[in-house]
């Protein structure tokens, strides 16, 4: 089973001037190709804070994603930092000064040249249609903060994680949770293996309660959801899907 770190940069995030829905997109993305992300840390623009948590995701983690700090600007910190978790230098490289150049039709200004230093060794991987690769140091996958093109370029990449994916199932029930707690008890002590969630929701009128079923094994997954469907009042299950 393969595990990832996500590691979203950016004191835009720590203010609360931008919100975050990098992490929830690559925690969906990555579980549908069987990785199970373990964590997720929000940090400040700093390189030695970056380079810090870096090292530390890299030998925890089996797939490291940073998010943003990767622009022209004087905040953007993040090459920096996954060089120094490294121990390398930052270097030029021809080849994105050059993707930089055919992109505007004109020679690269100095702020923009600043996004062809990368980590020495550094993979470079095309990304398609951006003009700036996907930047691969080891385990470490450097995403910029763009939503957009963070998406562009894990999709470019996706088929490096995948693995065996997770299968499941939901059920919404109309009961408390009190009152279904011992049918979801019973249905962990038949199947240890099960990751069973139960989240209520308090603004739902059709349903109190939406159930989760997850495991690698489609068949370990069926045969926890017929169980659980035995267990449950048949007037207490409003859908399953």
């Amino acid at each position: 089973m393969s595990t990832a770190g996500i590691l979203v940069i950016g004191n835009e995030i720590l203010s609360g001037k931008v919100v975050d829905t990098n992490s929830p997109y690559l925690c969906r993305e990555l579980r549908g190709l069987g990785v199970e992300v373990e964590r997720i840390v929000t940090i400040p623009d700093g390189v030695e804070v970056i380079a810090e948590h870096v090292k530390v995701m890299s030998q925890t983690y089996d797939f490291v994603f940073t998010s943003g700090g990767i622009g022209p600007t004087h905040d953007d910190m993040t090459i920096d930092g996954v060089a120094a978790a490294f121990g390398r230098q930052v270097e030029y490289s021809e080849s994105i000064a050059s993707r930089i150049a055919r992109a505007t039709g004109k020679a690269p200004t100095p702020s923009q040249l600043r996004m062809a230093q990368v980590p020495a060794g550094a993979t470079l991987l095309d990304a398609g249609d951006l003009w700036f690769p996907l930047v691969i140091v080891e385990n470490v996958y450097v995403l910029p903060g763009i939503p957009e093109l963070l998406r562009k370029k894990f999709e470019s990449a996706r088929e490096r994680f995948r693995g065996v994916p997770f299968v499941l199932k939901r059920v919404y029930v109309t009961q408390m949770e009190s009152e279904i707690a011992e049918h979801l008890d019973a249905v962990l002590h038949e199947f240890p293996k099960l990751l069973l969630g139960s989240y209520p929701r308090i603004q739902e009128e059709a349903f109190r309660v939406m159930l989760t079923l997850e495991s690698r094994d489609p068949g370990y997954v069926k045969r926890a959801l017929d169980s659980l469907l035995v267990r449950l009042p048949a007037s207490a299950v409003h859908k399953v899907e």
